[in-house]
């Protein structure tokens, strides 16, 4: 048998699947795991394309890198849910969630580390997620992050945990962090139990085979992904621009500034943010593709899930090809730069939709503010965006050359119709006093210290409450998949029934999961009462605009009956449509006042 050519040895031996000299190879430590083929992918990449899950095995047991991204934004996990092999797909899992969790507990020194230098603090982070369609910003949460620090100590408290079962899950949890001279003491308090789980970071990572052990993915989540489409969501801001934003009436404009949590703000857009949503679907059966289809409602389409264009990458399968190779790429060919696969290439022929959207994010930056980006906040979002998607954006964002100040506030795009706003208060308790956070009164020692503003975090709020079970490092439930898009799935899932043609369902029953007929919850009146506004406001447009003749007799309206979930929508949309085009025909009326001023004033001198 031929030994691999002097180039890419590791990725011949993947090519041809040649596991256990491939497993030789690593074992000598001569080569590179993550060097890059030609084409741009990793060994582990290549395996995986190519379906070789002896070689995966073998290359996962070496550490290679799961979270590696390709030239073309994919995931190596999203890679392997295109074969439609289970077992790859649970492989592939089980290692990617182990390597989260290693990397995140062996970050958290480096964070505490970093944060011990800082100055103490306490602030509140508030979630709020809203849209510019009222139906959907009636069923968005809010959520409230807060956050004490306190030396090498942080805790983070949080409220929503969750969508499981078409409901929000509610709960009262915390994350402790606590350094130690071993490294790191790691709990997760859920007060609602009543119980801790602690994670000593030493312990963890000496154990790598229990922990490997833990994060083996179930059956069903394995099936339930290589039944959904393959969906990418990410903020594009390569060319994004900051610009101040303006005020004033009667065209006399000046920079905003706005009063944020008692900080004075200087208010700033930020132009040419993309959100690009990409759904790959070329591993789902005609069924799964048919239940897609007739699941899907018009919200979806709103929320990037409908198709704008499809792609298939891979000329017609030829005789000697593979599932996986469909059009018979040699080695050589495929590892040699000078041949083009754009009409060829190795894996699954791709079946892609993707829809771009433009967007403005808006930043309200305070230079009077107190904390540090970079010093005090940054390590904590750092530490959130491990295992949270939302703070993962605000990441990618805050991590952009910003203007000068503090962002007090900050609202970004989540999916095409939902933002995310994000606002700190509350710093040391000032606007809601609390008994775990105090300011000292003012003392030499205070003024020595150069904390701009001196703060006192009490360290009981750091320790395990009394009489709480303390429990192992079991965890309750899995880290949260940074890939499945929290928001964008549970509105999807809540709105599967609505519009079917076996049942109607109203919006309000769509959006809390009841049945059709049953009684509506007490907070439902209010919603009721302004569907029917909503409705006498449309049938108020059909009359108005329906032609009548000379001797057309009065019009009796005809007795309201429940309007369909589309005929909801698409009123929503209209009247949100009618409200932007007054606010820029408003602009516009400015604009021309400004103008007519400006001519008048010149006219008289």
């Amino acid at each position: 048998m031929a030994s691999p050519g002097p180039t890419f040895p590791l990725h011949r031996l993947v090519w041809a699947n040649r596991h256990r000299e491939l497993e030789a190879a690593l074992h000598s430590h001569q080569h590179d795991i993550e060097q890059e083929d030609p084409r741009g992918r990793t060994p582990l990449e290549l395996a995986v394309s190519l379906g070789n899950l002896e070689s995966v095995r073998v290359l996962l047991r070496h550490n290679a890198n799961v979270g590696k991204e390709n030239r073309q934004g994919w995931a190596v996990l999203q890679e392997a849910v295109s074969t439609g092999d289970p077992e790859m797909v649970q492989l592939v899992l089980q290692y990617r969630d182990y390597q989260r969790a290693t990397q995140r507990l062996a970050g958290i020194p480096e964070l505490l580390n970093k944060l011990r230098q800082a100055p103490d603090f306490y602030v509140e982070m508030k979630w709020e997620f809203t849209s510019w369609v009222p139906l959907v910003s009636k069923m968005c949460p809010i959520d409230v992050y807060r956050v004490w620090k306190r030396g090498e100590s942080l805790r983070v408290d949080t409220s929503l945990l969750g969508f499981e079962h078409m409901t929000w899950q509610r709960g009262r949890r915390s994350f402790i962090f606590k350094g130690q001279e071993a490294g790191a003491l790691v709990m997760e308090v859920d007060h609602d139990r009543q119980v801790v789980h602690v994670e000593t970071l030493g312990l963890a990572l000496q154990e790598p085979e229990a922990l490997l052990a833990a994060m083996r993915p179930s059956e069903e989540h394995v099936a339930s992904r290589l039944t959904s489409p393959i969906v990418s969501t990410h903020l594009d801001t390569r060319n994004v621009a900051f610009e101040r934003n303006k005020c004033g009436i009667w065209g006399w404009r000046s920079e905003k500034m706005e009063t944020v949590s008692g900080y004075e703000a200087k208010v700033y857009s930020a132009t040419n943010v993309e959100l690009v949503t990409r759904t790959r679907t070329e591993h789902l059966s005609d069924q799964d593709k048919s239940r897609s289809k007739a699941g899907k409602t018009p919200f979806q389409s709103f929320l990037g899930m409908a198709q704008q264009h499809s792609s298939h990458t891979g000329a017609p399968v030829q005789q000697a090809a593979s599932p996986t190779n469909p059009t018979a790429i040699s080695p050589e060919e495929y590892f040699d730069p000078s041949f083009s696969l754009e009409s060829r290439n190795i894996g699954r022929p791709i079946e892609m939709s993707s829809k771009v959207q433009r967007f403005k994010a808006t930043l309200w930056l305070s230079e009077e503010h107190p904390l540090s980006l970079g010093d005090q906040v940054t390590p904590i979002i750092d530490l959130m965006a491990i295992s949270n998607a939302h703070f993962a954006k605000l990441r990618d964002f805050i991590t952009l050359r910003l203007p000068p100040g503090f962002p007090v506030k900050i609202e970004i795009p989540l999916f095409h119709v939902l933002n995310a706003r994000i606002t700190f208060s509350n710093l040391c308790g000032c606007d809601e006093p609390l008994s775990s956070v105090w300011v000292p009164a003012p003392s030499p020692a205070v003024t020595a210290s150069g904390n701009p503003f001196p703060c006192e975090v009490d360290p009981t709020v750091f320790e395990v409450p009394e009489g709480y079970s303390v429990l192992g490092t079991e965890r309750s439930e899995p880290l949260r998949d940074e890939d499945d898009d929290l928001l964008q799935f549970a509105i999807q899932q809540s709105l599967l029934e609505a519009g079917t043609e076996a049942e109607q369902v109203t919006v309000w029953e769509a959006l809390t999961n009841t049945r059709p007929g049953a009684r509506p919850p007490p907070q439902a009146t209010v919603y009721e009462e302004q569907l029917q506004l909503e409705r006498a406001l449309q049938e108020s447009l059909r009359l108005s605009t329906e032609p009548r003749g000379p001797g057309s007799p009065p019009r009796t309206p005809p007795a309201p009956g429940p309007p369909s979930f589309e005929e909801q929508l698409r009123l929503a949309l209209e009247l949100s449509s009618r409200e932007q085009e007054e606010r820029e025909r408003r602009g516009q009326q400015e604009e021309e006042d400004l103008q007519r001023i400006l001519r008048l004033s010149l006219t008289e001198h």
